[in-house]
């Protein structure tokens, strides 16, 4: 018997295989969709692209579409652990925050001022509704529920965005690829081999194992990425696929302790054999920030 992701299971070779057919398929899925984007907008042969042009509106709508789903399951998180996210304004702040550098670039503005103007409309908004909705009860308890998600979702995945417009269609899907072969690492390695607790209070399922594994998929991703289109050298690129690796997985366990306070299993039962859309997205959401630093000192 052995676990991961916080759920007791015996090594199910039909569950992995599920996994990996309903994973491969949204692999292609997306990496179509974003080599769609890229080439409708002209940037797919860019790697550092410093232009005002708008670039990525598709891969945004997209993302637009996720965070409104990510929104609607944490506020089920919130409530099931007796807080209150305010999905309508969290969500539309969210989305607008999470296209802070295709609004910026849109409106003629900064993407950070853009970024800073919409956080700074969004406490009072969300003291507006908590207002108009429940007046006084609970106000730090949803408000501070409401600002989390809004900084989780939205401003993680202005980064997400950034990635994408500043430094083009191959860093994105190098740092999208490798969190998420990380990911497939962990959990392989992690249902293989895993006997030591990484963090059991929070996922007793997690083991230093399962971490190994999403190092060395990361790094070998990574380096298979940077000889393939020459982002950057394979010591450096090595070196990404390892703490990319790391960050995506203490991602992961954040949104597992919101799970845990909520005594949730899964953000929601929405993709099957994953779970929702807030269980596939949180490695590359909490990484996304750490990753544009490391290209635009890279890049």
């Amino acid at each position: 018997m052995r676990q991961e992701n916080g759920v007791s299971a015996v090594f199910d070779g039909g569950m992995l295989k599920h996994r990996l057919i309903l994973g491969t398929l949204m692999t292609a899925l997306f990496t179509g969709l974003v080599l769609l984007d890229a080439w409708l907008d002209g940037s797919l042969q860019g790697s550092c692209v410093d232009s005002a042009k708008l670039q990525a509106g598709l891969l945004y709508a997209f993302m637009a579409l996720l965070l409104i789903g990510c929104q609607l399951e944490l506020s089920r998180l919130a409530s099931a652990a007796g807080a209150i996210v305010y999905a309508v304004p969290a969500a539309a702040v969210s989305v607008l925050l999470a296209g802070g550098w295709y609004w910026g670039r849109l409106a003629g503005i900064s993407p950070q001022v853009w970024i800073s103007g919409v956080m700074v409309a969004a406490a009072p908004l969300m003291l507006i509704w908590q207002y108009c909705h429940r007046g006084t009860s609970g106000v730090f308890s949803n408000c501070g529920a409401c600002m989390l998600s809004v900084v989780y979702l939205g401003l993680f995945g202005s980064f997400v965005l950034a990635i994408r417009i500043e430094f083009g269609v191959w860093a994105f899907l190098m740092f999208i690829f490798t969190v998420k072969t990380a990911d497939i690492g962990a959990y392989t390695a992690g249902m293989l081999f895993g006997r030591h607790k990484f963090s059991p209070v929070v996922s007793p399922g997690k083991t230093w194992e399962g971490m190994a594994g999403a190092v060395a998929g990361g790094a070998l991703c990574a380096v298979g990425f940077a000889a393939g289109s020459g982002i950057m050298a394979v010591a450096p690129a090595a070196a990404f696929g390892a703490v990319f690796a790391v960050v995506g997985q203490a991602g992961d366990l954040a949104e597992s302790m919101m799970k845990r306070d909520a005594v949730q299993k899964d953000s929601s039962r929405g993709i099957p054999g994953f779970g929702g859309v807030l269980d596939v997205i949180d490695s590359p959401l909490a990484a996304a920030p750490f990753a544009y630093l490391f290209f635009a000192l890279a890049c």
